[in-house]
């Protein structure tokens, strides 16, 4: 066979088809971020406030917001952040915030998600940034609380390895 057959080096989808970012369903369109991002800035903080004992990971949150708007971050981790913050930030949603007991829990699950997903992007800067805004919304406490809650419900064993809370202080 020839050199270069499909039948002697492996393919990948995107050797089969030409890629072209331009033409992707699945990309976010620049409109569609800018959207997504003045919904971010409209509402982020003023949600943080009104949800702050409901939102366990909250130095998390505040640690991808600032990651979404650093430009250094690559433009597909800013785009699911900044589509899963308004997601967030947004009252008319899936559920309704409005709906008792159920509102919300969308909302979060959708962020803790992307967060996770992301989480190699939210850098130790942004953990900074997200541990100073807190300090001064006088949120820090609630971090630190938080915390205190998760560790007496989640008691270590010895040898175990701690739960990644780096820059949630």
């Amino acid at each position: 066979k020839r050199r270069g057959s499909p039948h002697i080096f492996p393919m990948t989808g995107r050797d089969m088809i030409p890629y072209d970012p331009a033409h992707d369903p699945k990309a976010q369109e620049a409109r569609v971020m800018q959207r997504n991002e003045a919904q971010v800035e409209r509402g982020f903080w003023a949600k943080l406030r009104r949800n702050v004992g409901r939102l366990p990971f909250l130095a998390d949150a505040v640690g991808a917001y600032y990651c979404a708007f650093d430009p250094r971050t690559p433009r597909p981790v800013k785009a699911m952040l900044l589509a899963a913050l308004a997601y967030f930030v947004v009252p008319s949603d899936m559920i309704p915030d409005f709906v008792a007991g159920l509102g919300f829990t969308d909302d979060a699950t959708v962020l803790f998600a992307t967060i996770r997903i992301v989480s190699g992007h939210i850098t130790d800067r942004h953990r900074d940034q997200a541990r100073n805004r807190l300090a001064a919304l006088g949120l820090h406490r609630r971090v630190a609380e938080q915390q205190a809650a998760t560790s007496q419900s989640h008691p270590q064993t010895p040898g175990e390895t701690p739960p990644d809370t780096a820059g949630d202080a």
